[in-house]
């Protein structure tokens, strides 16, 4: 599709060199019957030059395409206009070219929100200031636990202020809907409980993206269809709740280096199950941690992350992670491919899989 369109941009922009060849006799275009001044030359080659300039900052994906996009787009459409009977049919790729133009402003926009949030919190105050994971630091914590951190390579290295992860995956809204194909990007700050989520999906093949944002305990949750129709929003004290699960969840599953942090109270210990608390901002939920022999968190269970119903609004559901197929990235023994699945009365509901591509620690700028 993003070739299809580059190549609708750069032959449709083409097309516009003629009407400033035919205007200043450079070359006989017989395409065109009506006349051209030199004046309207000026701008047919003008638009030629947008729609280049528009297709190359596209393909190399750049910020504000859309702007020389949609000026070419309307100088187009007002020349054609001169030249109604020659030319006509141009205007269906016009129309083509500022729909996308409108739908790249309001991905911006959308996006844009997201970065000056993860900006923002990259500019505040570390946790800890360069010092490095010992096995001092997690003597007092649960055999499993120190076992799960020590077996993913953590010792020995910088402590986590803050990680970056990327993933493919899957999601889907119930189980009579599609899976949606879908792009992630999330940035986590420990510190400053932040947590920053972008995803990019196609919903019945129509570009959707969203944005989750936990921040100083509060949360929520935006999706649109084009960026600019909201087809999901969800804020308040449930979603709060359910985010400072996720955030643990987070903590637990991507960083475990992270797990030395004071919040966390390991409550029990059974086996390689570990239950513990985590409290942020006067909100203290519950989890229950299982691991293998082999030293590897394999599953997350909480009982108090909310899901939403059509029907019946926010309900509190038991709410798992399963996290297998392990291995190295960047240093750090991680699981790659994790599923979310609630626990409903009649039967369980996984309702995404991912898959980790990439985690980064203790970035400094955004990627």
């Amino acid at each position: 599709m993003k070739y299809m369109f580059s190549i609708l941009v750069f032959t449709h922009g083409a097309i516009h060199l003629m009407g400033f060849l035919k205007a200043y006799k450079v070359a006989q275009i017989e395409q065109i019957t009506a006349g051209i001044s030199k004046l309207s030359g000026i701008f047919w080659l003008l638009a030629f030059a947008l729609f280049m300039v528009s297709g190359v900052m596209y393909l190399t994906k750049l910020n504000y395409w859309y702007v020389s996009a949609f000026a070419a787009a309307i100088i187009s459409t007002i020349l054609i206009g001169a030249v109604w009977h020659d030319a006509k049919f141009g205007t269906i790729a016009n129309v083509i070219i500022l729909i996308a133009a409108i739908v790249g402003f309001g991905t911006s926009s959308f996006r844009n929100k997201f970065e000056k949030d993860v900006r923002a919190d990259i500019e505040q105050t570390t946790t800890f200031h360069k010092s490095i994971l010992t096995e001092a630091d997690i003597e007092n914590l649960p055999e499993p636990v120190k076992k799960y951190i020590s077996n993913s390579g953590a010792i020995g290295k910088p402590k986590v202020n803050n990680f970056r992860l990327a993933f493919t995956g899957k999601i889907r809204k119930d189980e009579k809907s599609e899976w949606m194909p879908i792009t992630a990007v999330q940035y986590s700050f420990i510190g400053d409980d932040s947590r920053c989520f972008f995803l990019k999906a196609k919903m019945k093949g129509l570009p959707a993206v969203g944005y989750h944002c936990y921040r100083n305990g509060e949360a929520k949750m935006d999706i649109r269809l084009f960026s600019l129709i909201k087809v999901q929003y969800q804020a308040g004290k449930e979603m709060n709740i359910s985010e400072t699960v996720t955030f643990f969840n987070d903590m637990c599953c991507m960083a475990p280096a992270t797990l030395i942090d004071n919040r966390i109270k390991w409550i029990e210990t059974n086996g390689n199950i570990v239950r513990a608390s985590f409290t942020n901002h006067n909100i203290t939920i519950f989890a229950s941690l299982f691991f293998n022999d082999k030293g590897e968190l394999t599953n997350f269970v909480s009982s108090d992350r909310y899901a939403y119903d059509a029907k019946e609004g926010m309900i509190k559901l038991p709410w798992s992670t399963p996290l297998k197929n392990y291995r190295e990235i960047n240093g750090i023994n991680r699981f790659t491919t994790a599923e979310a699945i609630y626990k409903y009365p009649e039967k369980d509901f996984c309702y995404a899989i991912f898959h980790l591509t990439d985690v980064d620690y203790n970035f400094k700028e955004m990627n």
